[in-house]
């Protein structure tokens, strides 16, 4: 009975650079300078570990970064759904014969109401302006 090999490769080994593994050798994706040695060759593909505070991670630090991600992620998904929720009502009032109408009537009338009360006279203008600076402040935490 003839010995048969137990793992057949499709992929031509070297021998200066078979290793104990599973995978096929694959070329080196960025040719090396043909002057060095093969030594030096191998030395400079060699990846060293080193152990130093800088790279050491702090849990407390990163469970805080994970939770503000997180909270931004869960905001945002939340203004997505709620925008996409907002333009499934819009189309359903659109889809209604007299409903759009009766708004536009609606924006239009609040529209003149607003300008008569807010921009037509000096004095409206400036109760305007103090408004919109007090709400300013009360949203940037001010006040």
């Amino acid at each position: 009975m003839a010995a048969t090999p137990l793992f057949t490769t499709h992929f031509p080994l070297k021998a200066s650079s078979f290793s104990c593994s599973a995978l096929p050798y694959l070329p080196h994706p960025f040719p090396l300078p043909t002057n060095f040695p093969e030594s030096k060759r191998s030395s400079l593909l060699q990846v060293k570990a080193s152990s130093s505070e800088e790279t050491s991670i702090d849990t407390s630090e990163f469970l805080t970064e994970l939770k503000e991600k997180s909270t931004v992620l869960l905001y945002g998904g939340g203004a997505i759904i709620a925008i996409w929720l907002s333009s499934i009502v819009v189309d359903a009032i659109n889809s209604v014969p007299l409903l759009p109408k009766v708004l536009e009537l609606v924006g239009l009338g609040y529209t003149g109401w607003f300008v008569y009360r807010y921009l037509l006279f000096k004095s409206s203008r400036k109760e305007l302006a103090e408004d919109v600076e007090e709400l300013k402040k009360k949203i940037a935490g001010t006040e």
